[in-house]
């Protein structure tokens, strides 16, 4: 017997049908002899138009509020799955963030989850029962309802796997795994059976819209493996074959020559350019034009100081694009003091990413990125690298055009 965490997003309890269709997944997975808990979103549209309401009512309105506010569709959620579940004979019930609780800081709207207790729901799954929890909400340590920001339900799942010391936790959407790049670009995209926590980590913070980042540190940090699976999948009693995806230590061994150079493809068009124009070259500069962003709660990520021959430099780095007028306010503020010429944006840019644990293994990874982007005549602007990701900055209109050549390239629709 397992103890397994279940988490359905707002797709998979869009509406009653599909409720209903969740009830039965649980069902099977306790009639297979597991012990399941079960986290939810709300339904899908409903988060959106709970925040919609929040800022036409009070656009910069107590955070406090906000939370009341966005955390109730997961209440309606667990309530719906609860009560399908005991229409189907289990012995269920809702338990909502503060009522469990699920403890966490005290920043509204983007609360970190700090501890879960777990007592009550263990008492009830050890009777045969099955807890639904409402995802996204947590217990301030003032005693205020809390959310843990956007796609926080996969990290509340997460966390409540490892609190209860799962042996999985499931997270159930409306796609069938994690894909080798997007398959709404790339027709032959090939769905992946496993992928490390590493690799899928890199992927999600590089644009893959599968998992929410925090989730996949959470799982790594708990060496809990995670499965992504699609709720409209045939069921029940049917195997459900979603994307494993663990720490390298859970992975079967295999020979480093076998291992794929690339794994997937990401991209983001999510993020600016940013250039300093003719800054002073000497020492700590970058450091004097970075901080006054650090300060402002500006994160940098791609950079590159360009080599002078009069004195000056161009420094380069890309922000959030939400971020580039607050960044571009904040730099000319202090253009008498950095003394540099201008600073110049870019929105209109996209970065794109191949991500690879195999890469520390095969020599020729940055050549074949650049050699496909070449070809299309796609012109690179910044370049970052990691042990298992390279990442190019580039024109948006390019970006579906590269995402194909670079899936091309590294032939991923191969097994």
């Amino acid at each position: 017997m397992a103890l397994i965490v279940q988490k359905f997003g707002g797709t998979s309890v869009s509406h009653l049908g599909p409720i209903r269709r969740v009830a039965r997944r649980v069902k099977a997975e306790l009639d297979a002899g597991n012990q399941v808990a079960v986290v939810v979103s709300a339904m899908a549209g409903v988060t959106d138009q709970l925040v919609g309401w929040t800022r036409d009512m009070a656009p910069d309105g107590d955070t406090a509020e906000y939370d009341v506010v966005v955390s109730s569709g997961e209440q309606v959620t667990s309530g719906l799955v609860a009560l399908a579940l005991q229409r189907l004979g289990v012995n269920a019930r809702s338990w909502l963030g503060w009522q469990l609780p699920v403890r966490t800081s005290a920043s509204h709207a983007r609360a970190r989850i700090l501890e879960i207790e777990t007592g009550d729901i263990r008492k009830l799954m050890e009777s045969g029962g099955v807890p639904v929890v409402a995802g996204f909400q947590g217990l301030s340590p003032d005693g205020r309802v809390t959310t843990v920001g956007r796609g926080g339900s996969d990290t509340l799942a997460v966390a409540l796997a490892a609190a209860l010391g799962a042996a999985r936790c499931d997270l159930y959407s409306d796609v069938t795994g994690v894909f080798t790049a997007d398959p709404w670009i790339v027709n032959n995209a090939r769905k992946l059976d496993k992928i490390t926590c590493e690799e899928m980590l890199e992927l999600a913070s590089l644009g893959a819209k599968v998992l929410d980042p925090r989730s996949v540190r959470m799982a790594l940090r708990h060496r809990l493996p995670i499965q992504v699976l699609s709720s409209f999948a045939d069921l029940p009693g049917t195997l459900v074959e979603g994307t494993i995806i663990t720490d390298v230590w859970g992975m079967p061994l295999e020979d480093d020559a076998e291992l794929k150079m690339v794994t997937g493809i990401a991209y983001s068009r999510d993020d600016a350019k940013i250039t300093v124009v003719r800054v002073p070259d000497k020492p700590g500069v970058a450091a004097d034009i970075l901080a006054p962003l650090s300060e402002a709660g500006i994160n940098i990520d791609m950079i590159v100081q360009n080599v002078s021959h009069d004195g000056n430099a161009n420094i380069t780095f890309t922000i959030a694009r939400a971020d580039a007028g607050r960044a571009i306010e904040t730099l000319r503020k202090k253009q008498g003091t950095l003394n540099f010429e201008n600073v110049l944006s870019d929105v209109d840019v996209a970065k794109v990413s191949v991500i690879g644990v195999g890469m520390q293994s095969h020599a020729g990874v940055a050549q074949t990125m650049f050699s496909a982007l070449a070809k299309e005549e796609i012109n690179i602007q910044v370049i970052s690298t990691s042990e298992i990701k390279i990442s190019v900055l580039i024109a948006e209109e390019h970006t579906e055009r590269a995402v194909r050549a670079l899936h091309a390239a590294y032939r991923l629709d191969e097994q």
